[in-house]
Order: structure tokens, then C-alpha cells, then sequence
């Protein structure tokens, strides 16, 4: 009998100009100058603005079976881990599944709230995928970001669908989904325009 494996898909919102975060970034302002009031963020307004609205959408993400994500998208902290971080989304994060964390600097696992457990993978993009798909068993994977590291995984030819939630604005400089990465031949699955957001999704052939 042939093991079913989930899908490898690669999920961020970006600017109408590609980028998934503005110019200085902060630990108050994580997205940096991304149009937002300081208050929160204009990319990602259609998640909590909107959200019953793109409850489909939001649904979809969290139903992965593991997450993988790059320091900068866990936090803040650089180099060492030299203060206490847990992630931006608190004690119970929205994931309740493995979440994997690329970095350069070694920490042991962290157990939160809700079945989200943080594992911190210091041997690169392939061994962070290799991690995730052993937890995920049979469900999809979701590469969350930023964009550097979807860019990393896009670029090696590990990401089976691609998923881009276009905001109707643009940023004109920060870091760019794609940025890097060698042409693509994407097939479109699905696009669905809502409040402040258009949903794409292709397969990557």
C-alpha cells in the first residue's frame, strides 16, 4: 500500500508590489512600515478585520498538520536566544500542531498551550521539511514564512502550492516573496476577492 503524504504549501500575504513586510521592522512594529496605523497591520487586516469574512481562508491555514517558519517570523530575538520568546501569538498560538522554527542557534523544544509545541531546527531548510512531514503524517505542511524562508524553500523546489493573499495596496521596498527565486511554472487552482484581500492559489509544477 502506497503512504499517503499531505501537500507541501507555502502561505503569506503580500502587497499588490510582493512584499510581505515593509522597511523597520520592530519588536513593536513586526511588519514594519507596512501602511498600518501603528496600531496593527494593514497587510494583515483581512485576518482579524475580516475575519468571518475569510474564515474559509484563515481555516484552511491552520489545518495543517506541522508549521515551519524562519526566526524573523518567530520573533524578534537575534543570535543567541539571550531573553525569554515564546512567538507573538502568546500561551496558546493559533497552530495547535508542530511548529518548526529555522535558526542558527540551537534551543531546546517548547511546549505551549492548545498542542502547540515549538522545535527549533538548526540544520536547514531540508531538514526543517524532513521534521515536519514525520509529524505531519498524512496532512500538509505549511510553510507560514516570512518570505526569506519561503523564498529558501520555493527556490529548491520543495513547495507543492502556492498560496498569496494580495492585499490592494503597495509597499515599495521591504523584503519581497520570489525575490531570488528562479522562475516559476505555476498552474492556478483558485482566486476568490473579499474586503481588503484577493486569494490566489497555484500548484507549482
Amino acid at each position: 500500500m502506497t503512504e499517503t503524504i499531505g501537500k507541501v504549501f507555502g502561505d503569506i500575504t503580500v502587497s499588490a508590489d510582493g512584499y510581505s513586510a515593509g522597511l523597520d521592522q520592530t519588536e513593536e512594529r513586526p511588519f514594519g512600515a507596512d501602511g498600518g496605523d501603528g496600531t496593527g497591520s494593514k497587510l494583515h487586516a483581512w485576518m482579524f478585520d475580516h475575519a468571518d469574512e475569510n474564515r474559509a481562508e484563515i481555516d484552511l491555514i491552520l489545518d495543517a498538520g506541522a508549521f515551519i517558519m524562519g526566526r524573523n517570523m518567530f520573533g524578534p530575538v537575534r543570535g543567541e536566544w539571550d531573553r525569554p520568546w515564546n512567538g507573538w501569538w502568546g500561551e496558546d498560538p493559533p497552530f495547535h500542531a508542530p511548529a518548526f522554527v529555522l535558526t542558527h542557534h540551537a534551543r531546546d523544544p517548547e511546549q505551549m498551550k492548545g498542542g502547540t509545541t515549538y522545535h527549533f531546527v538548526t540544520d536547514g531548510i531540508e531538514a526543517a521539511l524532513a521534521e515536519a512531514r514525520a509529524a505531519a503524517g498524512a496532512r500538509d505542511v505549511a510553510i507560514l514564512g516570512g518570505a526569506t524562508t519561503l523564498n529558501q524553500y520555493l527556490a529548491a523546489g520543495l513547495v507543492d502550492e502556492l498560496r498569496l493573499h494580495i492585499a490592494p495596496f503597495t509597499l515599495g521596498a521591504g523584503t519581497r516573496v520570489l525575490a531570488g527565486v528562479p522562475p516559476l511554472q505555476l498552474e492556478q487552482v483558485s482566486s476568490r476577492a473579499a474586503t481588503a484581500i484577493t486569494h490566489l492559489t497555484y500548484r507549482v509544477r
